[in-house]
């Protein structure tokens, strides 16, 4: 059996778990060519019985799958991959697993975000390196509105780094509850009273059609002058032009995001220029905890199947 690892943009994999299981069931490869387009792909992992993948790094659709006739098994990191085209790996006899996740890793950045957009950290920073000082005044978390779109398992430890930090921290979703609000100590308010009342906002939703877009011009227009926008969600839920348009006529404050409508983002994109800008690579589940727990749990994964018992089956 041929198993490739790919997706593995730090070139890390090989080091962070122990894949002698995997060495024993056939021959490894680590591949890091990418990214490329669907006919290099298609070519390039044609030989492999089994495909470790990243989520949401490449695109497995059905142009892709059908290519790949030895494809028995695809690995992915979480139990979500909107890349991998579930109909048709099913239509095709492709078996799809998933990982678990490190559950702190995405809140622990979001709240570095959201720390170093209030207080102004990247532009100070930069200041002292090319031999300035203080360049401007930083802003306060608490007594300010922490305003959660989403309360789910991530918005949930979000909100309670706000409440320790002394924030009022307030929430909207359209399946939020009062007595989930109430579970995690926060405020349900409309869609409408969310925005205008933020002083911070931070995005935790699921992508799916209700939520893309769902942040719209509409609803910057709503927000106060001085409020930031975060978002370690997914970027279709914000309205990139509308919020860039914002930003650049300072009607936001600024925004942090570490994730976008176009993955890995376009070199002369402006969210690199804006100044009012605070952007990292889709490093929220880039961890040493989660890279262990998904690489050892593909493993886990592999040994199951190939044993005919499989686990964590998405498809």
């Amino acid at each position: 059996m041929r198993i490739a690892v790919i997706d593995d943009w730090q070139a890390v994999a090989e080091t962070v778990v122990d894949w002698a299981p995997l060495r024993a069931l056939g021959e490894l490869e680590f591949l890091h060519d990418y990214p490329a387009d669907t006919a290099t792909l298609a070519q390039r992992l044609a030989p492999y019985q089994v495909i470790c993948v990243m989520r949401e790094r490449t695109t497995f659709d059905q142009a892709l799958l059908s290519q790949l006739p030895e494809l028995k098994l695809l690995v992915t990191g979480g139990m979500r991959n909107a890349a991998i085209d579930g109909v048709a790996a099913k239509a095709l006899g492709i078996d799809v697993a998933g990982t678990e996740s490190y559950k702190h890793a995405a809140p622990e950045l979001t709240w570095a975000l959201l720390m170093a957009l209030s207080r102004n950290l990247l532009t100070e920073a930069n200041s002292l390196r090319e031999g300035g000082w203080q360049v401007g005044l930083g802003g306060d978390l608490h007594g300010q509105t922490l305003a959660l779109l989403g309360l789910g398992s991530i918005g949930e430890k979000v909100a309670r780094f706000g409440q320790a930090f002394g924030m009022r921290v307030i929430a909207w979703s359209e399946n939020l509850t009062e007595e989930r609000a109430r579970q995690v100590g926060v405020e349900r308010v409309d869609k409408q009273q969310l925005f205008e009342q933020a002083d911070i906002l931070s995005v935790h939703l699921v992508l799916g059609e209700r939520s893309r877009g769902l942040v719209d011009a509409q609803a910057l227009a709503w927000m106060k002058p001085t409020a930031l926008l975060v978002n370690t969600s997914r970027g279709p839920i914000v309205d990139e032009s509308a919020l860039i348009e914002a930003l650049q006529q300072r009607r936001l404050a600024g925004a942090a995001f570490d994730v976008f409508s176009e993955e890995p983002l376009p070199p002369d994109h402006p969210f690199r220029e804006l100044p009012n800008v605070l952007a990292t690579p889709h490093i929220g589940y880039v961890s040493a905890n989660n890279y262990r727990m998904f690489f050892s749990q593909m493993i886990e994964d592999i040994v199951a199947w190939h044993g005919g018992a499989p686990i964590r089956l998405l498809v």
